[in-house]
């Protein structure tokens, strides 16, 4: 029972979901941490959560007060009092519990409301125990008018998408036409029954001791303004996210933990399944007995009688949606020292599956179509391991890390793409898909954040040890932000040269796409279906070619603090190495690589009732029947456009004008240009091809040219076009179909440059099939992506919200 004018730790969730990966509100959810006390007001007792941005440390209890009555603070609710005996009150909180708190409405859509007559408190998981309260709610949400089936897609999308858009609401494993509603998971749109939950939580006591965060560490933070801090030293102050736990001896080489950290794995998770989970996220102990602790991280499977949104387990959730959708690990945390309470693994359950359908495309491995090949469920399981170890260990406090390491595998914080080998058959062995076991940087990170040092330890100088002797074995950290720049920093890409990789993964994909038939699929399918397993394995280059654009105007660089032993702390990508990526990419645009074997075309029939079209599939502009060109708009429109990507382009001026050895734009169109518009062509296919890719170009610099912040890019590209149209108006020769494909560029060009008073935003080539599921939220997949980070709405909960593809 929470005391009056105490500070207590107030925790929401979603304890039965939607099942709309679009939509979100899954299952298990977090809503975050705060720190609440009850205050009496007269005849009410206000619920105020705390300002936890804005500190004072000094010990003066009036210098503290004025920085607390600086900022404002929240009153979540207020309940009348209904009852008081000695002290004591009672009061009625029902409307609070009953009032949405999770937001789940606004998710739904507009209208939606709580439908008091049929909502109520789910007792069987309302429970109280010495130092938690578990309150679970079950609430209805209505919509007035008529909704069934509103918003929903009626058919396949025709022509090219807009940008920033899905070409279609719908997705892979869920045939209803209306999976991006709520009416597809729903049996009545029009009352939406969902349960939340709150948890009333005794804070941790003070002997746990915040560890300062440093930005090479590879953990994620909670950050404060101390408004008593020194004159001259920093108001900012930055503590890491992570567990307690100490040593029972921190005096010896290895020691038990005074209480280890426990997960639980969700028993309704089936096996195989369970079992993957159980070895992937015991793969952490590895790390915490390099930093000398015995058996202190321990994985179990969750008591059936216990509810996972109980406070007082760290919870692997296996959610099921109707489409594939995001994994993500974050939990709740204490605010006020970033201190890990409660860890939140959600594992979407349709992602294993989507990696068999990838090992699928790869191996092309069914002869009668009957037989059940182990390698599917080996390497697909294998892939799980690894996203379980990834996934447990966000909510163990770390950010991805995708530093390239001349050593190989380091860490299960990266997304790994998998180890295929090309046999000099053209059959592809996944034999050894993914790295087992948890990485060399994982172990460091884990030893730098969670070390228990014995007493009269220098602290700061034995945490920058480990740092300084990780970077001697090129064991470094990396992470989102980093990939646009650094070439070092990619995911889904292995080695430690993005432009060999690329180089490589182009001879897997083509022999893959040679095999690409009915053997791709098992018996019993419609032939149709070939195409899931296809879009895969013709995108198969995408994270490649992203990466190694990033070496375009790249940088060379790591989180440098003043005092830091590594120098320099930043270097630019050698013109060498820019060339050689040049080379790679313009490559990718070789029209040949950009056909769908004819084999393949001469059996894809047009779709059957009930295998509608799904934004899983290629765009198109033939109606239900294959587009043959619409793959080849897609991925030309994803090299050309990650090469011109306008941050991008802006470094590539910037470094031109630095050091004039290295590539300037001018020198990047023309050779784009000579992939694209010089390219040479062996049959009709091929040809048109190389017309769809010379549109993509013409459209993105068009867009460089109206979009790019940096004039010099701008008035690049903009001459570059108009050079291209005086070049496209002179042409003579060719078939019928050149002359009107340059005579309509021409025409195009010549509209853009002549706009007499705004820009003429360019057409954009077909959406691509998401890798990560629905789309970077939303946005065109070639726009920056977003970064995981912290709930908007719940800062002091932290959920990395990426769902890969391989």
């Amino acid at each position: 029972i929470p005391q009056l004018d105490t500070p207590i730790l107030f925790a929401t969730g979603l304890s039965a979901g939607l099942g709309s990966n679009d939509i979100g509100l899954d299952r298990g959810q977090s809503g975050g941490g705060r720190i609440v006390e009850f205050e009496r007001t007269g005849p009410k007792v206000l619920m105020v959560q705390q300002n936890t941005s804005f500190r004072s440390s000094s010990t003066d209890p009036i210098e503290r007060r004025d920085v607390e009555d600086a900022f404002a603070k929240s009153v979540l609710w207020g309940f009348p009092i209904i009852a008081e005996t000695d002290g004591r009150v009672l009061v009625d909180a029902t409307d609070y519990f009953l009032h949405d708190v999770q937001g789940a409405a606004g998710r739904l859509g507009a209208g939606y409301h709580v439908d008091r007559s049929r909502s109520g408190i789910y007792l069987p998981w309302t429970k109280n125990f010495p130092q938690n309260t578990e309150v679970d709610v079950t609430l209805t949400f209505v919509k007035q008018g008529p909704q069934r089936g509103a918003g929903a897609a009626v058919g396949p999308v025709q022509g090219p998408a807009p940008i920033g858009r899905e070409p279609a609401p719908e997705g892979a494993y869920g045939r209803s036409l209306f999976s991006g509603t709520v009416a597809s998971v729903t049996p009545d749109p029009e009352a939406v029954t969902l349960r939340e939950h709150y948890s009333l939580v005794q804070l941790p006591d003070s002997h746990y001791t915040p560890r300062l965060y440093n930005p090479s560490s590879g953990y994620s933070d909670v950050m404060y303004q101390d408004y008593s801090a020194p004159l001259g030293s920093s108001m900012s102050v930055r503590y890491i996210r992570r567990h307690r736990l100490e040593k029972v001896d921190p005096s010896a080489k290895v020691s038990d933990a005074v209480k280890p950290i426990v997960y639980y794995i969700d028993p309704g998770t089936p096996e195989p399944m369970r079992s993957a989970l159980m070895t992937g996220v015991s793969w952490w102990n590895q790390a915490f007995e390099y930093a000398g602790y015995r058996n202190a991280f321990q994985v179990k499977l969750l008591p059936a009688d216990a509810d996972p949104m109980d406070i007082r387990y760290n919870i692997i959730n296996w959610v099921h949606r109707s489409t594939r959708g995001w994994s993500s690990g974050g939990g709740v945390t204490d605010p006020r020292t970033g201190e890990i309470i409660k860890g939140v693994v959600t594992l979407g359950s349709l992602r294993v599956r989507q990696d068999y359908l990838i090992f699928e495309g790869l191996l092309s491995p069914y002869s009668t179509g009957r037989e059940n090949p182990a390698i599917l469920s080996e390497a697909s399981l294998a892939r799980l391991r690894q996203l379980a170890a990834h996934e447990s260990g966000h909510t163990l406090g770390f950010a991805h890390n995708y530093s390239d390491s001349t050593r190989g595998y380091i860490s299960v914080m990266d997304y790994p793409h998998p180890m295929e080998t090309l046999n000099a058959d053209g059959t592809i062995d996944v034999s050894h898909p993914y790295g087992v076991g948890i990485g060399d940087w994982d172990k460091v990170a884990i030893d730098w954040g969670y070390q228990d040092f014995p007493t009269g330890t220098d602290v700061k100088a034995a945490l920058q040890k480990i740092l300084d002797d990780a970077a001697a074995k090129d064991l470094q950290f990396l992470t989102n932000q980093d990939m646009d720049v650094n070439p070092k920093a990619d995911q889904w890409v292995n080695g430690s040269n993005v432009t060999t990789e690329l180089n490589r993964i182009m001879k897997v994909r083509r022999a893959a796409l040679n095999r690409i038939g009915e053997k791709t699929i098992r018996a019993d399918q419609p032939l149709a279906t070939i195409e899931e397993a296809l879009v895969p394995i013709f995108m198969y280059h995408r994270y490649a070619v992203e990466a190694t654009a990033s070496t375009l105007g790249g940088q060379h660089y790591f989180y440098a603090l003043r005092g830091d032993r590594h120098t320099p702390p930043m270097t630019r990508a050698t013109a060498a190495e820019q060339h050689a990526a040049l080379d790679a990419l313009m490559a990718t645009l070789k029209p040949s690589e950009l056909t769908v074997p004819k084999s393949l075309l001469a059996i894809l029939p047009p779709r059957p009732p009930s295998w509608g079209f799904t934004r899983e599939l290629f765009p198109r502009t033939t109606g239900n029947s294959f587009d043959p060109l619409t793959p080849a708009s897609v991925a030309s429109d994803m090299t050309i456009g990650f090469v011109l990507d306008l941050n991008r382009v802006s470094r590539i001026v910037d470094q031109h004008a630095v050091d004039p050895t290295l590539p300037g734009l001018d020198e990047v169109i023309t050779r784009l240009e000579q992939a694209t518009f010089n390219a040479t062509t062996a049959n009709a296919y091929e040809a048109a091809v190389k017309g769809v890719e010379e549109s993509v170009l013409v459209n993105r610099l068009s867009w460089v040219a109206s979009g790019s912040d940096n004039p010099e890019a701008r008035a690049i590209a903009s001459f570059r076009l108009s050079k291209l149209a005086t070049r496209l108006k002179a042409a003579t020769g060719g078939s019928e179909i050149d002359q009107a494909q340059n005579q309509m560029l021409a025409a195009d060009i010549t509209r853009f440059l002549n706009r007499p008073y705004a820009p003429i935003h360019p057409i954009y080539a077909p959406m691509a099939p998401p890798g990560a599921p629905i789309g970077d939220t939303g946005m065109n997949w070639l726009a920056p992506a977003p970064i995981c980070g912290w709930s908007p709405n719940h800062p002091d909960s932290w959920t990395w919200t990426w769902g890969p593809t391989f």
